[in-house]
């Protein structure tokens, strides 16, 4: 992508969140506090789709910046990655009350953001973090714990499932499975790199 068509990409971008900022389509626009779109490289050839804000994220209108941010910028480091080179988003743009599970009503509103966003960017591969946004852009509802690192041909992407970093203190030796799945990403890329 050139300059033009990745200044145009941040433009459509902008656009769309612009709109979602002030959707109303699901009930969770009542109780946000922010909507959290989307941020990064426009040109990215990653795309790293999360499931839902928590409360940092609905704080600060950007994604993964608490400790799970925290935790997916050392996997990718770990990858020879970096969230700068990326683009990062989730699946709903809303945080649900007390990060409970989202209901597919929710995912079903958000669709819409995240199918353009995914169009707008078109990243070669996509890492999507968590059941929910693995399920999302696969379809398949194949346990997490069989189907992660597992490269998924979608359309023109290539979608990395993962786990999210919010589960590494409750289960065992997620943390390094997750990093495996990053570095799959990062394989994806071959030799051309990621930018």
């Amino acid at each position: 992508m050139d300059v033009t068509e990745s200044a145009a990409t941040a433009r459509g971008l902008a656009f769309v969140g612009e709109i979602a900022g002030v959707c109303e389509r699901c009930p969770l626009a009542g109780s946000r506090t922010r909507v959290v779109f989307g941020v990064g490289n426009p040109a990215a050839e990653l795309m790293i789709v999360g499931e839902a804000p928590g409360a940092d994220e609905d704080a600060t209108g950007l994604p993964f910046v608490g400790d799970a941010g925290r935790a997916l910028d050392t996997l990718l480091g770990g990858a020879g990655l970096r969230r700068e080179d990326a683009y990062v988003t989730n699946v709903v743009k809303c945080r649900p009350p007390a990060n409970r599970p989202l209901r597919q009503a929710e995912v079903a509103a958000c669709a819409p953001y995240l199918d353009l966003q995914l169009a707008l960017v078109r990243p070669r591969v996509v890492l999507a973090v968590g059941a929910s946004a693995t399920e999302r852009l696969t379809g398949l509802t194949i346990p997490l714990e069989r189907l992660h690192g597992d490269p998924q041909p979608v359309g023109q992407y290539t979608i990395i499932p993962t786990f999210h970093p919010s589960s590494f203190n409750r289960e065992r030796g997620r943390r390094a499975k997750a990093g495996a799945d990053v570095r799959a990403a990062r394989r994806e890329f071959g030799d051309r790199g990621i930018s």
